[in-house]
């Protein structure tokens, strides 16, 4: 569900050229009836004080207060709004997804970007006023029914896509791609520069186990394990994908599916 109802937006950035560069891609956009300036910290937070934004787009690294610093504040707002960072660097968005941010756009911001940004406040903003929950607005400090909803991984989105942040519950499988890993999702296929190993031993805990030498299962997300010829096995996800197993897991893994 999306809202229709035209959005207005408080965008945030102490360099100029790029402040006014994000302004016009905005006010370009049928959706956005209203940008408002703010070249600080400071002066987006005066701005929020007079007046409710539907959404906040906000430079990561500034002098006086950083992006990061200023979404903690907002967790203060009765009505807060929805946050989007934007920044040259993507050292910043695991963090700025652990603050509820519904997009990270890397610069230069492209058009495409600020659509696909637009539409998921618009979406927000429906889900808001519909009573319904929404990233922008949920609590950080409300339990979780599942403790790994709030665990995220960044991935390069393509070449000049700037990064994507997808939570693990999310991920189906990782198989082995040369020196990458590939991320099978809900959301689709990504890249990433990594060793199956690596992630095995990070992702572990989480639920990930390793099935076979060129593949990583999200146990949460299996439905059964099925025998093949010579003893081997395949293990059918939530989402009607097969992943082989190797002969030496097939006992392991039926009992883990047991517990």
């Amino acid at each position: 569900m999306t809202s229709s109802r035209a959005l207005s937006v408080l965008a945030v950035d102490d360099e100029r050229p790029a402040l006014a560069d994000l302004a016009r891609l905005l006010r370009g956009h049928a959706q956005v009836e209203e940008v408002t300036l703010a070249h600080s910290s400071s002066e987006a937070l005066r701005r929020l004080a007079e007046r409710q934004f539907d959404a906040l787009f906000l430079d990561v690294r500034m002098p006086d207060l950083g992006g990061l610093e200023l979404a903690g504040v907002l967790d203060r707002f009765a009505n807060p709004p929805a946050v989007v960072f934007v920044s040259a660097y993507e050292d910043g968005a695991v963090r700025a997804f652990e603050v509820h941010a519904l997009d990270y756009l890397m610069k230069p911001v492209s058009r495409k970007r600020i659509g696909e940004a637009v539409l998921r406040i618009a979406e927000a903003t429906a889900e808001r006023q519909a009573g319904g929950p929404s990233l922008a607005t949920a609590d950080a400090r409300e339990p979780r029914e599942d403790p790994d909803d709030g665990a995220f991984v960044a991935v390069a989105r393509g070449l000049g896509e700037g990064t994507r942040i997808i939570s693990l519950p999310a991920i189906l499988y990782v198989q082995a791609h040369g020196d990458y890993v590939r991320l099978v999702t809900d959301e689709g296929r990504f890249l990433q520069r990594d060793t199956l190993t690596e992630v095995e031993r990070r992702w572990t805990p989480h639920g990930f186990h390793r099935v076979h030498r060129a593949y990583l299962v999200n146990l949460r997300r299996a439905v059964e394990v099925r025998p093949d010829h010579g003893g081997t096995a395949s293990i059918v996800l939530s989402d009607g994908t097969s992943v082989p197993v190797a002969r030496r897991h097939v006992a392991d893994l039926r009992r883990r599916l047991r517990m």
